[in-house]
């Protein structure tokens, strides 16, 4: 795991274990849905980074005879698990608990300590969500969107904080509004209302998570820019003819699997075939380090029409 992701991920727990104790104690006291809900969410928040810091942690295992390849993709499971948990801990819950104060409506008391533990709750996030962005910012093209970025990066504990962090800062909001709505107008209904909007944007984001993680862990290839890289070096051996075919995948952020097929020149001697694919096999990792392995298979030129 990138350092920038491990301390994204370290400012994201302690934030989301701060503000999701102060909104017990405020949802406990006030009453209010928006409350319980964002502090069901920010539970589910601290549990899945840690989920993900003990995915990171398994994927660092070396390799066995079960597992030749190694343990990366230990990294895209826990993120999946990480989808699974907000979408029930985090999004069912909350929806559950505005259907409940909608059909069960009381007002919230003590407005005051509700509207403290949202600020300051809102304050934490923003240090979580500003600590991510800067993160991605150092990796990021500066060219590509987040939106981009969530939606090609393969190292999955970035686009998965700043996602969870976005939807963490935007409930928070909508607590907010619920419960200010709910005093002025004497209405209850309006906290339960904010606290359906959580649950709908926490279902959407786990959903948006589940897709890309599920793509990671069926294996992607990797970006056009490094397949380019990889091509070039091969090309490049004095003794490669033709590349007919290459095949790339992601065995996990830092581990791309290479399977390539090519025609060397008719005049090399079978002895030298074998050095020639070493050769090409170094040049091809000095291009793009991630490439742990690669599969070169040798081909006869008549076999191309």
């Amino acid at each position: 795991m990138h350092e920038g992701s491990r301390k994204a991920i370290v400012a994201a727990f302690f934030a989301n274990l701060g503000i999701a104790l102060s909104k017990v104690v405020g949802a406990v006291i006030t009453g209010s849905a928006g409350l319980a809900a964002e502090a069901v969410h920010s539970f589910a928040d601290t549990g899945n980074q840690g989920l993900l810091m003990l995915g990171a942690k398994r994927s660092m295992r070396g390799r066995d005879d079960e597992h030749p390849f190694g343990h990366e993709r230990e990294r895209y499971f826990w993120a999946f698990v990480v989808a699974l948990v907000l979408f029930s801990m985090g999004g069912l819950f909350a929806i559950y608990e505005g259907v409940s104060k909608l059909r069960h409506p009381h007002e919230t008391s003590n407005i005051a300590v509700a509207l403290v533990i949202l600020i300051v709750a809102i304050l934490l996030e923003s240090y979580s969500l500003r600590t991510a962005v800067k993160e991605v910012q150092h990796i990021k093209p500066p060219n590509m969107s987040y939106w981009q970025f969530i939606r090609t990066a393969k190292q999955p504990e970035l686009p998965t904080v700043l996602l969870e962090d976005v939807a963490a800062e935007t409930g928070l909001f909508l607590a907010l509004a619920g419960l200010l709505l709910g005093h002025y107008t004497h209405n209850p209904r309006w906290d339960a209302a904010g606290s359906l909007s959580i649950g709908v944007l926490l279902v959407a984001v786990a959903f948006i998570l589940g897709v890309e993680m599920k793509s990671l862990l069926m294996g992607e290839t990797t970006s056009p820019e490094n397949k380019r890289k990889l091509l070039d070096a091969l090309r490049s051996h004095p003794h490669v003819q033709k590349v007919i075919y290459m095949h790339t995948e992601h065995l996990g952020p830092d581990t791309i699997l290479v399977a390539t097929k090519v025609i060397f020149l008719p005049s090399l001697p079978a002895s030298d075939v074998s050095r020639s694919i070493d050769e090409a096999e170094e040049a091809m990792r000095k291009a793009v380090p991630e490439a742990t392995f690669i599969f070169i298979e040798p081909d006869m030129a008549r076999l191309v029409v």
